[in-house]
């Protein structure tokens, strides 16, 4: 299955969700390649500073940052379980690869009206991509929720105008994954019995609930 995680808008939180999810799935035992389609290659820098560190590699990562990854992605998916594609933001063309290529993809978004109304224009890219692949799914995920405020209720409630669904799944704004950042490391690692760590292993499973 080729997981892909897109919003054209930056700042979402697409990498620290890429690189958890492929961490996750790697650790329930499945195989994983993770692919970095931003130019940016903040996906590849998490993974270069794991390895800087002298951690154990968890899954194999590449860098695909151009329009064929369509091609390219389906290859590398029959090697593995799973293939998690680190998108690209305000990129249409990669996007439209990246969706051409996915069987599902996640949309984080922020915990603002501002960033679900923002998100319209890569509900139209999906739709534009089911047109060739009614089988494509399309899931918001909100990111980077602070727990505190009432914004997250009100972002849930926009969302739900939506014409995809949302994950009832949260991951919420913890300092674990700026760290996690900066090491190269899980959250999970980090703090093993972490409310992060179990924020992410219930995102994972309702990903492959969702999914199957």
């Amino acid at each position: 299955m080729i997981i892909a995680l897109l919003n054209q808008k930056g700042g979402v939180g697409k990498t620290t969700l890429a690189t958890h999810l492929a961490g996750e799935l790697t650790l329930q035992d499945r195989s994983v390649i993770l692919i970095d389609a931003d130019p940016q290659g903040s996906a590849l820098d998490w993974t270069q500073r794991r390895n800087q560190s002298g951690l154990q590699r968890l899954f194999g990562a590449v860098g695909l940052a151009r329009e064929t990854l369509h091609q390219e992605a389906p290859e590398l998916a029959r090697r593995c379980d799973h293939v998690v594609i680190d998108g690209p933001p305000r990129i249409a063309a990669l996007a439209r690869s990246a969706l051409l290529a996915a069987d599902l993809v996640l949309i984080p978004v922020q915990p603002s009206p501002y960033d679900v109304w923002a998100s319209a224009e890569m509900v139209t890219l999906i739709r534009e991509a089911q047109v060739f692949r009614p089988a494509l799914r399309a899931v918001f995920v909100i990111n980077r929720r602070i727990s505190t405020t009432v914004i997250g209720r009100e972002a849930r409630n926009a969302l739900a105008d939506q014409p995809l669904p949302s994950l009832l799944s949260e991951v919420r704004q913890r300092i674990v994954f700026a760290d996690s950042a900066t090491t190269g490391q899980l959250a999970r690692e980090l703090d093993a019995d972490g409310i992060a760590a179990r924020e992410i292993a219930a995102l994972t499973d309702e990903v492959l609930r969702f999914a199957s």
